[in-house]
């Protein structure tokens, strides 16, 4: 009589365990309300880009890509007006805290100048780079730069990069999902990596 195979068990760590919440909160009826709060503070005060969200909703829709890139910009933008007010209206209360929290309160001078000569490509370029789009949303207030003109150019800079993403997704969501599943470590500490090493670009770059 042949004995009954035993299906293997799966030792799951805390970062698979966190992606594996993450891929189901992604399907979650509250999904789509948390992605556009979080673009929308990113562009404004929050640390934590929009992308640890709006990779995982993509890659659990992939049909869908393209209106959550879409989503992700309009709460981005949004939340980019949200912090060219703060340096235009507040900066001597909340937008001189956020600045002095990133380290850059002794390189406003110079990132004056820069705006001066080329405002423009400092927030096309820079709003579609791991650097912290607040600082660019937020100097943009404080400089006075047009504000018609920041919110055509965030639209640019945003769109783009979200839905450059999702182009990718959407023509090797599998294989970029395979891939993720079986490198997950290595792919949270990339992560990680991008995220600080946009505040230090900030700090030593801009």
């Amino acid at each position: 009589m042949t004995a009954p195979q035993v299906e293997p068990v799966v030792r799951r760590g805390p970062l698979r365990r966190l992606y594996l919440w993450t891929m189901e909160q992604a399907r979650g009826r509250h999904a789509w309300t948390s992605l556009g709060a979080v673009s929308f503070a990113e562009s404004s005060f929050f640390p934590i880009p929009p992308d640890v969200m709006l990779l995982p909703m993509m890659l659990a829709d992939r049909k869908r890509a393209f209106l959550l890139a879409g989503w992700c910009t309009l709460a981005s933008v949004l939340g980019g007006m949200a912090g060219y007010a703060i340096g235009m209206f507040l900066f001597d209360s909340v937008g001189n805290w956020l600045v002095s929290l990133y380290g850059y309160e002794q390189k406003m001078e110079a990132l004056r100048l820069q705006y001066a000569e080329y405002g423009a490509w400092i927030i096309l370029i820079k709003g579609a780079t791991p650097i912290p789009y607040k600082l660019i949303t937020i100097a943009s207030g404080i400089f006075h730069y047009p504000f018609g003109m920041f919110v055509l150019l965030s639209v640019i800079t945003r769109s783009a990069r979200f839905f450059l993403l999702a182009g990718l997704i959407y023509l090797f969501g599998d294989p970029i999902r395979d891939f993720i599943e079986k490198r997950l470590e290595w792919v949270m500490m990339t992560v990680v990596v991008a995220i600080v090493g946009g505040f230090v670009i900030a700090h030593y770059l801009l």
